[in-house]
């Protein structure tokens, strides 16, 4: 009888590849819709000749759900399994981008005003903020609880890349689904429809690991061959460093990774800032209609997350850089691409610079997330998971306000604070990581 080949499995790792694509899949279809919405915003909101403000602004209730609730779902995650987890929220996803799809769609139409558009909008959103918290936490602790600490600074960078080719699809494919019976509002249509199809194929595919097995949750069993980070290697302490009923939460102080937290938080809120004008600054730099800046918009998000991507699938794992050099030249590197938006004047300059900075910030995510996670037990990458989770949403609650208040004053401003911001974090993390 002939035998059948193991599952190839993901270098240093207990998880086959096909689960690590369903883990994937969770956080790049997420990326994607929401990176296709932030390149549509800008262009909806001048058409309703809504206020650039409330635009920014009406992200902010998901963000702060998205910071209130990440350390829960990552808590229940140890309860309930990862896997419930990431359902609940890619479900969260497809529910919140369906109905933010149906309110502009309704805006774009007349049938509700601008202001109560971005209100019922933010509304909508927030169901994003509050469930869709849930998956990073979760994907994050299934992927680091099978994981060794030596290959685990590759493996997290791997999923973080997630992120950056989600942000490369989302503008990519979002000026494809502007069809003419939806409007500007398609891409919240199409990738609720492929989300709905990763949250099938993770229900179906990806291991439960709810359910106990001799003693140990099935989530963990596959870390219980991989020694406690904070002890000796032992039977016993590889099954308390798996057992989530003795791990201890990790909060936001705790000294092991509060210093990589702050890095994480100063970081993203240059991100953040930079992400939220980029759309309305090539519509005035470039001096364009609203309704011919999606295709400008999308070449430039795409150009960034391009290099973002190239950064993290391609640079990190030949560099073999640690985390603090990840944070420490990826603020260095993400601070010149601002320099250069701010003296860019066509759309080479603005790609150009969108592109090193996204480079610079392709370093820093990974590099915060995985000294983080190598700075606790096994039994903590669930509640740290959750910690860096809330960390980078924390950045979309004030920033981007901010940025478009700062926008107000000079287009160039947000971009300029993001320099100054970044810098002072290089100095810092020189000094401190």
């Amino acid at each position: 009888m002939a035998q059948h080949s193991p599952r190839r499995k993901v270098a240093g790792s207990a998880l086959t590849t096909p689960h690590f694509i369903l883990l994937f899949a969770a956080m790049l279809v997420a990326a994607a819709g929401n990176t296709a919405l932030q390149s549509v915003m800008p262009a909806i909101g001048r058409a309703m000749k809504i206020d650039d403000l409330f635009v920014a602004i009406a992200y902010t209730s998901s963000a702060v759900l998205w910071v209130i609730l990440a350390p829960y779902w990552a808590r229940m995650s140890d309860r309930h399994g990862r896997k419930a987890l990431t359902l609940l929220g890619v479900g969260g996803f497809v529910v919140s981008s369906t109905l933010c799809g149906l309110v502009l769609a309704f805006g774009l139409a007349g049938a509700l005003s601008g202001t109560l558009t971005i209100i019922v909008f933010a509304v909508a959103r927030a169901i994003y903020g509050a469930l869709g918290s849930a998956t990073p936490s979760a994907t994050q602790a299934y992927l680091a609880s099978k994981t060794r600490r030596s290959a685990r600074v590759a493996a997290l960078s791997a999923l973080s890349s997630s992120f950056g080719l989600g942000t490369i699809v989302g503008p990519a494919l979002a000026p494809l689904f502007v069809l003419p019976f939806v409007g500007l509002t398609g891409p919240l249509f199409a990738f609720a429809v492929i989300a709905l199809v990763v949250f099938v194929a993770i229900l179906r595919w990806l291991p439960d690991d709810s359910r106990p097995r001799h003693g140990e949750r099935r989530g963990h069993g596959a870390a219980m061959s991989y020694p406690s980070i904070a002890s000796p290697v032992t039977g016993a302490s590889v099954v308390a460093a798996t057992s989530p009923h003795r791990a201890a939460r990790v909060r936001w102080s705790d000294a092991r990774i509060r210093r990589w937290v702050i890095a994480g938080v100063a970081s993203g809120h240059a991100q953040a800032a930079s992400l939220t004008c980029i759309g309305f600054y090539v519509i005035d730099r470039l001096a364009i209609a609203p309704s011919s800046a999606q295709g400008p918009i999308s070449i430039v998000m795409i150009a960034g997350a391009g290099a973002g991507l190239a950064a993290q699938w391609g640079l990190i794992p030949r560099l073999a850089l640690g985390p603090r050099a990840l944070v420490l030249w990826g603020t260095i590197i993400a601070a010149i691409g601002l320099a250069i938006i701010v003296v860019g004047s066509d759309l080479y300059g603005l790609v150009l610079g969108f592109a090193v900075s996204s480079l610079g910030f392709g370093f820093t995510r990974p590099g915060f997330t995985a000294g983080s996670s190598l700075a606790v037990s096994l039994a903590e990458q669930g509640s740290v998971a959750g910690v860096i989770t809330a960390a980078n949403g924390i950045a979309f609650v004030a920033a981007p306000a901010i940025g478009m208040l700062l926008y107000a004053l000079d287009p160039r401003l947000p971009f300029v604070a993001g320099v100054l911001l970044l810098l002072a974090l290089a100095a810092w993390s020189k000094a401190k990581l």
